[in-house]
């Protein structure tokens, strides 16, 4: 007999945050439109905007043609977590590349989940 799945109810939230520690970081959402006070990231061939004013923090981020990105992250926007062990968190998971350096401090990687990107962020601890 197969394992029951356990559902949760519309009052609880969800473990990542209940049991496993994660901290909702922010949202992000690919575009193809140019957007106000966008910047542009050479190394990862991409723009961002919107998130260090977001107060719920959302990000746009539009993408050059050879971006280097996996496809489902330039199409489906993505929910980011921080937690404390980047090694740890991504055991099991269902990686899209592998875990990168994107910029100085922090450590990240993209995991698929049902078909959507899910992000997750370490943080030096002096860099919070």
């Amino acid at each position: 007999m197969g394992k029951e799945i356990q559902k949760r109810k519309n009052h609880e939230p969800p473990k990542v945050t209940e049991e496993w520690g994660w901290k909702y970081h922010h949202m992000g959402i690919p575009t193809n439109e140019k957007m106000p006070n966008e910047r542009y990231l050479s190394h990862l061939m991409m723009y961002v905007c919107g998130f260090d004013t977001s107060p719920y923090g959302i990000e746009w981020m539009r993408f050059k043609k050879d971006c280097p990105i996996s496809k489902l992250v330039q199409t489906v926007p993505h929910l980011a977590f921080e937690v404390e062990d980047l090694e740890n968190a991504i055991i099991g998971r269902d990686l899209i590349g592998e875990p990168s350096i994107p910029s100085h401090g922090v450590k990240v990687a993209m995991i698929k989940h049902n078909g959507a990107p899910i992000e997750l962020m370490e943080f030096e601890k002096d860099k919070r």
